[in-house]
């Protein structure tokens, strides 16, 4: 796919940009700023949807599916990473020599003249780049911001802030991060994930290096010390100009949580810095993940010069994200919770969660696999995190882009599990009927994946319901 890697819209008034798969997180984000900085905005996508809608509202002219008539007169067209060099929308474009970009070239584009952060890591950086967000917001910043999810106080996954500050969330999935080139970073961990685009964990770091090297002049990096993975990344390292900033538990961090007390709804902890007692951490999220995601957020005001009262008071409004650890409701005292976790080490920090939040009633999870590669590469590291539950309903793959890989199914997650704590079961209906007669007063009902399961948490409380 031939994509310009600069993008040029000063000469025009009104530019016109057209977005071909619009409603993904990530494009449907950079739609809504280049709307409110007065663009003319068009769009398409496969399906409607809620994000759609939400864009129509704004101004933005929306097409149901693909279609070459729906590009008229754009300057430039921005490409989903999710389209096929077939698409019609694209061939157009390409035929009349209309700048075409990649989504991470777009939100480069947007960030180059601010102050950007760009949050990167495989796990946590959605919620980190919320909490960030979140936390300046309250100090009275109005930072501009781009993120893969909603903020539940917010209500919407990006703005176009007046502050001089921009905090984005950096997908490292497809290695378009590179593009962002921000004053300053955060990486939560790192460890081997979407091996649809990376052969093996080398190929993961070595990204990541170029990542923290794209970093600008004198910029700085807030990592987490204590992640094996960061550890490593960080030794393959050597820049002088770049300010370095740990945090986590371990004693030789820059930033540091300890008297930490998970709570079944609440999370605290102190903060300190090289001995220093800086306040209380309180969250109303839950988990030791969390709070240390809090931590990376705090650093990273900190390293704005904001005022750390202010931050910590920021961090204590913060309500969460949408799909991550999301109650969908309470029926006959069953919580139902979704989380977008889809790989082991996320399913094993969301379950230990739950358990806490179960508080000795049961955890039953419906989990989706995400993508045919990743099942095939991690099958027995989910059988093992699954096992955690009290009991499990596997759903079957859910492709995403891709095509089935032969003899892999979430059965290959099941035969590592026992048997009489897992089901295999592909019809959603039937798991909806089957996990509401299940599940008793106490317990708690864990829907997770990055697929559709999602859409099952209101049809699960109503089943309950209408017991």
């Amino acid at each position: 796919m031939n994509l310009s890697n600069e993008i040029s819209l000063d000469k025009f008034m009104n530019p016109k940009v057209h977005f071909i798969g619009i409603g993904g997180a990530g494009m449907s984000g950079i739609a809504r700023i280049m709307l409110a900085k007065g663009f003319t905005v068009s769009g398409s996508d496969k399906s409607d949807s809620p994000v759609l809608k939400s864009l129509s509202a704004l101004g933005a002219k929306i097409y149901i599916g693909h279609a070459a008539d729906n590009i008229k007169d754009c300057q430039l067209v921005v490409v989903s990473s999710a389209i096929l060099e077939n698409n019609p929308e694209l061939l157009l474009a390409q035929s009349k020599g209309i700048q075409v970009t990649a989504r991470a070239q777009a939100l480069a584009w947007l960030m180059s003249d601010l102050t950007s952060i760009a949050v990167a890591g495989t796990h946590g950086k959605t919620t980190t780049t919320a909490m960030l967000t979140v936390a300046l917001q309250s100090a009275g910043v109005d930072p501009s911001f781009a993120i893969g999810g909603t903020i539940n106080t917010a209500g919407t996954n990006a703005h176009n802030g007046s502050g001089s500050i921009f905090v984005a969330e950096a997908d490292e999935s497809d290695g378009s991060f590179l593009a962002y080139k921000p004053s300053g970073a955060i990486i939560t961990n790192v460890e081997l994930d979407h091996v649809d685009h990376f052969a093996d964990e080398e190929a993961v770091f070595k990204v990541f290096e170029q990542f923290i090297n794209s970093i600008k002049q004198d910029g700085f990096l807030i990592a987490c010390g204590d992640d094996l993975g960061v550890q490593k990344l960080l030794s393959r390292v050597d820049r002088k100009d770049l300010r370095v900033i740990l945090y986590g538990e371990g004693s030789s961090n820059d930033f540091k949580i300890d008297r930490i007390h998970l709570a079944p709804k609440t999370s605290v902890a102190t903060v300190s810095s090289t001995g220093r007692k800086i306040g209380e951490l309180n969250l109303v999220v839950v988990g030791k993940h969390n709070l240390l995601n809090a931590l990376a957020a705090f650093a990273a005001g900190v390293a704005l010069s904001i005022s750390e009262e202010k931050l910590l008071a920021g961090l204590k409004s913060f309500t969460g994200t949408r799909r991550r650890f999301e109650l969908k409701g309470e029926v006959s005292g069953i919580k139902v919770i979704d989380d977008y976790g889809h790989h082991p080490t996320e399913i094993s920090v969301t379950l230990t969660a739950a358990k806490n939040l179960a508080q000795g009633g049961k955890v039953i999870v419906v989990f989706q696999p995400h993508r045919y590669s990743r099942t095939a590469a991690f099958a027995s590291e989910f059988s093992a995190a699954l096992s955690e539950a009290d009991f499990t309903y596997l759903l079957e793959v859910y492709a995403a882009s891709e095509a089935p890989i032969p003899g892999i199914s979430a059965l290959n997650i099941s035969k590592g599990m026992d048997s009489s704590r897992v089901t295999f079961e592909p019809s959603m209906p039937k798991v909806v009927e089957e996990v509401s007669k299940r599940a008793k007063s106490g317990d708690v009902i864990l829907t997770l994946g990055a697929g559709d399961v999602s859409s099952l948490g209101e049809p699960i409380l109503q089943a309950i319901a209408n017991l």
